[in-house]
């Protein structure tokens, strides 16, 4: 045990980063785009993933199980925790606005944190996020990890001079992202800034593009000499310039001309380059293109595959990462052995109405479901055990599996 607590010891504070050559930090992209976690929810494609994946993970059904003797599991409600997980985590949120809010934490900065209040035995009574950004993680002299929060005034009512709040290990929940140091996340935003940053680029583009009426620009031609550039310039643009202007009838005169210049082809490709970029950000956050809205290579054949593949490839990781958090931070240590919690991602995975029911009745006829299996797993009430409704049945006659071998041998011996 010393050797662990000196191996821990030695180890660096925990740091976002790299090396120390190179960190991962928000700011100017070469695009010239400032992006950070605020600005690059500008961008429609980042937007889209993060509310898919905060809504994916907060909607699933969380509940709290605890082992039996025989090696099966059920539910037990009666958990302090399973209310807090499943219902409302504090006085001021639902459990799907408390998941909601930390899964976006998580994909904007790599950490997700919340404040764990605990009554005097130690069990969780109360969760509440706290901003990625106003957190730093340090080790105490003893190698513990210890957690300092920067409080502003509006957090700290008794404090208006803010101030900084040092919480232990057991006092906070920390969801951590990829990373390097198995400590701290990397921000997904701040390595893939150039990406954003060229995504936030197009959009200002063609915002600019189209407000200047899908034109960008050309040249009036006179015959003499114009005496007042900037008056022509400033009437020709009050009155064509914009698209609410577009195919209104120009008089012009004195001899004068109007020359468009036309629309350099990179330019007017920049719809591709938005496209590409939307697909760019979506392989960041490893969304399906047809999530958001890029329908091009989907089709009734092939959309329910994409589906079931991004739960199993995209949100089943998250889903891992939050249960071990979880189960790490807020099971009490006599706990971790009988307990565990876990989301219940199979409503996502069920195919279309017939195939279920094709599946339902495989495993019925084979005996490895049984009526009440069948309905909980289709949210339906239980038949009540007298009436059959935990029987387990064979194909042939459907006999009892319990009765199958006993009217077998009952032929045999009639024989």
């Amino acid at each position: 045990m010393s050797l662990i607590k000196g191996l821990f010891r030695s180890r660096d504070k925990p740091k976002n980063r790299i090396g120390s050559a190179f960190s991962f930090v928000f700011g100017s992209t070469t695009s010239g785009k400032t992006v950070n976690e605020r600005t690059a929810m500008q961008s429609a494609a980042v937007y889209a993933c993060v509310r898919i994946l905060s809504e994916a993970i907060a909607g699933l059904p969380l509940h709290v199980y605890q082992y039996r003797m025989d090696g099966s599991k059920e539910r037990i409600p009666q958990h302090p925790l399973y209310y807090l997980l499943h219902n409302e985590p504090n006085p001021e949120m639902t459990s799907f606005v408390f998941r909601e809010t930390l899964m976006s934490h998580l994909l904007l900065w790599g950490n997700a944190y919340a404040q764990i209040l605990r009554n005097g035995r130690g069990q969780p009574i109360a969760l509440y996020p706290l901003l990625p950004n106003k957190m730093e993680v340090s080790r105490a002299t003893n190698g513990e990890l210890i957690y300092t929060y920067r409080r502003d005034s509006e957090e700290s009512r008794l404090n208006p001079n803010s101030g900084t709040v040092i919480l232990r290990r057991d006092e906070i929940l920390h969801i951590p992202g990829l990373g390097f140091d198995g400590l701290i996340g990397y921000s997904p935003i701040a390595m893939a800034k150039n990406a954003i940053g060229m995504s936030l680029a197009t959009e200002e583009y063609g915002a600019s593009f189209f407000a200047n009426g899908a034109n960008p620009g050309g040249v009036l031609e006179h015959p003499g000499v114009i005496k007042d550039i900037q008056r022509v310039k400033d009437s020709w643009n009050s009155a064509y310039q914009g698209s609410g202007n577009a195919h209104r009838i120009a008089v012009l005169e004195e001899g004068m001309k109007f020359q468009a210049i036309g629309i350099p082809p990179e330019q007017a490709q920049f719809l591709e380059t938005r496209k590409f970029q939307i697909n760019e950000i979506a392989r960041i956050f490893r969304i399906p293109p047809h999530m958001v809205g890029d329908l091009e290579k989907s089709s009734f054949s092939n959309i329910e595959q994409q589906s079931l593949e991004f739960v199993k490839y995209t949100l089943n990781p998250w889903v891992v990462r939050w249960e071990q958090s979880l189960q790490q931070s807020l099971l009490l240590p006599s706990e971790k052995n009988s307990i565990f919690i876990k989301f219940n991602v199979d409503g996502l995975l069920r195919g279309d109405y017939q195939s279920r029911m094709n599946g339902y009745a495989v495993g019925r006829q084979n005996g490895w479901l049984s009526a009440n299996d069948i309905r909980e797993l289709e949210d339906m009430n239980r038949i009540p055990a007298e009436e059959g409704g935990d029987l387990y049945l064979v194909n042939g006659n459907m006999l009892p599996l319990s009765k199958a071998g006993n009217f077998y041998q009952k032929e045999v011996n009639s024989q």
